[in-house]
């Protein structure tokens, strides 16, 4: 077996005699010293649903990885979750938590040499963070998502935790009774795992699937399912062989394999977040890779799955009808997947494939036949203009038309625009602006899940827009623009318009633009003033110091 760091070391004579003392304490005997270590990262934490099933996924990962003869040594992981803090200032430490878990593996594993690392995670940033890690350190591993939630009821309609961000705005605008409301909020949640649709925990899972990092048809799985753990142990022991192989991420993560998750990406649907979070992949891998890539890749995939946000079907739905590997092998069939891409089996895509219909399954209609599409091109446009210079990314899906010209209602924070969306003071063509809630400026670039829910709810997501240097849910859709970049705390563009202002955004043309004189533009921006950083202590603090503009994917090294 191929060893590379630690066994080597405590292996390596009488200096590393300490070194084995150490270990025999956590239960390594004689023979252990030759075993290749294997990291553990363990996500698991009751404090929300989406990480609350990771405990037995572990479990079964390291009896695997004793089975095939490794030493299995686990680590915390520390995770937040973004629905229970949505709306609050919590919620400014969603994205930052994604660098934080990052130099949570990184440290570990380094801090310790170990051999190979098996990442377990459930919630949103867990999967971007973790696949930083592994790129960066380069050590064998392999992503083991957590599983999704299984889909919640009231009559006779799936719920997901999106659903009740947007009774909230059906409520308050007297469209929803007490009975329906109370009734969606006690059982939009079932069940330990992450949100159900095609949001962000799903999105990055199931494009990990693509990127060859975890096991085909892994990533749609319901948590609480006894095939979501035979998934971990399956993991643990193709990680075993990828260490003998010595397959490292940097041998998987390339150029072409991220153009194979960002086709799969488009195809199903998935969420904004992942343009940020393969930026800051790609970056971590030292694979050159651009903002504009994404609409290079948009242009030529179709959107062929029918799944929420806008669409009808949850992700347990999906996985029924063929999940991911139904999808890869449909666009692998028709020449929009690297086939040659090696993944971590040892095997490439294409062998991976191998057995999977060329065509879904004519009893369903979760995944579209390849010449009926839901669009025709993806979903996730990038827009640039003169409130955009460096882009933004619009999400198209579930609209009638993808563009609006209209007055700009301005608000400096989020709370400011709720406290606006729920007196019912936005009107129907109006242009939202959100600021100073960038990467900088918020700090940690918050989610506008709550705003747009409450919009939608309130049955104004068809004819309004909204434009922020924040992100939004995977859970979000309608007329939305995020990651606006330069943010407004960096003088961008967005910091200088004015209440009133009309904002043109033409997805078609895919044009964000403030319809001012250049010389407008100009004079405002001699008289604008950086406002003082809304934290100067602490981590929120270190974060603002170090991070980068949300287009090339608010990386912090």
């Amino acid at each position: 077996m191929a060893l590379n760091r630690r066994s080597h070391l405590i292996t390596a004579g009488v200096a590393r005699s300490p070194n084995r003392a150490m270990l025999r304490a956590v239960g390594f005997g004689d023979s252990d010293f030759e075993k290749p270590i294997v990291g553990v990262a363990n996500g698991h934490s009751n404090m929300n649903p989406c990480n609350a099933g990771i405990q037995p996924l572990v479990d079964r990962a390291m009896a695997a990885l004793r089975k095939e003869g490794a030493m299995p040594q686990v680590f915390g992981v520390p995770t937040i979750t973004d629905g229970i803090g949505m709306g609050t200032e919590a919620m400014k430490y969603s994205l930052v938590s994604r660098e934080v878990i990052a130099d949570a593996i990184e440290t570990s594993v380094n801090g310790q040499a170990m051999d190979g690392v098996l990442v377990c995670g459930g919630c949103d940033k867990n999967m971007p963070g973790g696949m930083i890690a592994m790129a960066r350190i380069n050590v064998p591993g392999i992503y083991v998502y957590a599983g999704t939630i299984k889909p919640g009821k009231w009559k006779g309609q799936d719920l997901t935790v999106v659903s009740v961000f947007e009774a909230v705005g059906a409520y308050s605008a007297g469209k929803m009774n007490d009975e329906d409301f109370i009734g969606i909020e006690k059982n939009a949640c079932p069940s330990v795992g992450a949100c159900g649709g095609m949001y962000t925990a799903n999105t990055m899972s199931s494009s990990f699937e693509a990127l060859g990092m975890s096991l085909l048809g892994s990533s749609q799985m319901a948590s609480p399912d006894a095939e979501k753990a035979d998934s971990a142990a399956a993991s643990a022991t193709v990680l075993v062989n990828a260490i003998k192989l010595n397959l490292r991420p940097r041998d998987i993560i390339t150029k072409k394999s991220i153009e194979n998750a960002v086709a799969l990406i488009m195809a199903t649907g998935g969420s904004t977040n992942a343009v940020l979070h393969f930026l800051a992949i790609a970056h971590a891998a030292e694979v050159k890779w651009t903002i504009d890539d994404f609409e290079r890749i948009r242009r030529k995939v179709p959107v062929l799955c029918d799944l929420k946000p806008s669409g009808k079907y949850v992700a347990v739905d999906f996985h029924h009808a063929g999940g991911v590997p139904q999808v890869l092998k449909m666009l692998l069939a028709h020449g929009l997947l690297h086939g040659e891409c090696m993944t971590i089996t040892g095997r490439t895509m294409a062998q991976e494939l191998a057995k999977i219909p060329a065509a879904p399954r004519a009893d369903q209609d979760v995944i579209r036949q390849w010449d009926n599409p839901l669009y025709k091109q993806g979903h996730l446009a990038i827009l640039k203009g003169n409130l955009a210079p460096e882009g933004c990314v619009a999400k198209i899906t579930g609209l009638k038309s993808p563009m609006i010209t209209g007055p700009a209602r301005v608000f400096d924070s989020e709370p400011a625009v709720m406290k606006a969306i729920m007196a019912r003071k936005i009107k129907p063509g109006d242009v939202v602006v959100i600021r100073y809630e960038g990467p900088k400026g918020g700090p940690g670039m918050q989610e506008m899940l709550a705003p747009t829910a409450a919009l939608i709810g309130q049955g104004l997501g068809e004819s309004i827009g909204l434009i922020t240097d924040g992100r939004f849910s995977g859970g979000t859709w309608g007329m939305v623009v995020g990651h606006v970049a330069p943010e407004a705390y960096e003088g961008g563009p967005i910091a200088l318009v004015k209440e009133g202002d009309s904002i043109t955004i033409d997805a078609h043309k895919r044009l964000i633009q403030v319809n001012i004189s250049a010389r407008e533009l100009a004079q405002r921006r001699k008289k604008w003033k950086q406002p003082k950083p809304r934290y100067t202590r602490g981590l929120l603090a270190k974060y603002m110091k170090l991070v980068s503009s949300a287009s090339t994917g608010a990386v912090t090294d």
